[in-house]
């Protein structure tokens, strides 16, 4: 009975390995994330899948970020609450004022170039939100679609506990596949 099992055990370790090693790469590396909605275009479509680096927290003005988002939801009468995760660009970090004045960025009263923006972004400050300055941990993210994004002008600053990661890379569709260009 040994002989019979063991060949079969030593066939099976390779696959088992490999199962075991994809899973981990999904858990702690990268994993394919999807673009849900227009809030990313022109960068992005309704869609799209990009590759989520769950490894890079070291991420600089204008990256793209995947976070976690709770809500509530109304389904079959009730509250329900569900994670999302959406896909932004990172605009404002910790201790930065940050405000719109006729379609241009300032960050710190300082000007600062969007080249991936093709429309006017409407006059917004922080302080609408409550805040003088972004607090530690905390993140200012926008949609690329300026007109048509839920963000932190909406649902405000997003904890940096809730960021999952960044994306640099679309996956699909293919005639897209590559590198987004970085800002």
């Amino acid at each position: 009975m040994k002989e019979k099992v063991l060949p079969i055990l030593k066939e099976l370790v390779p696959y088992v390995l490999i199962i075991l090693t994809v899973v981990l790469i999904r858990t702690y590396v990268i994993t394919p994330v999807r673009v849900d909605g227009k809030s990313m275009e022109s960068t992005f479509q309704d869609g799209d899948i990009l590759l989520l680096k769950k490894y890079d927290h070291a991420f600089k003005r204008f990256d793209v970020l995947v976070f976690k988002r709770r809500k509530n939801v109304q389904q079959d009468g009730k509250i329900k609450k569900i994670e999302e995760r959406l896909v932004k660009r990172v605009i404002g970090f910790p201790g930065e004022h940050i405000a719109y004045k006729s379609g241009k960025l300032y960050v710190n009263q300082e000007e600062i170039e969007e080249p991936f923006i093709d429309q006017i972004t409407k006059d917004f400050d922080l302080n609408d939100l409550g805040y003088e300055t972004i607090p530690e941990d905390y993140y200012f993210v926008m949609g690329d679609n300026r007109n048509n994004s839920a963000d932190s002008r909406l649902f405000g600053l997003v904890p940096k506990k809730d960021i999952v990661g960044t994306s640099d890379f679309v996956i699909f569709p293919f005639s897209k596949f590559g590198k987004i260009k970085s800002y």
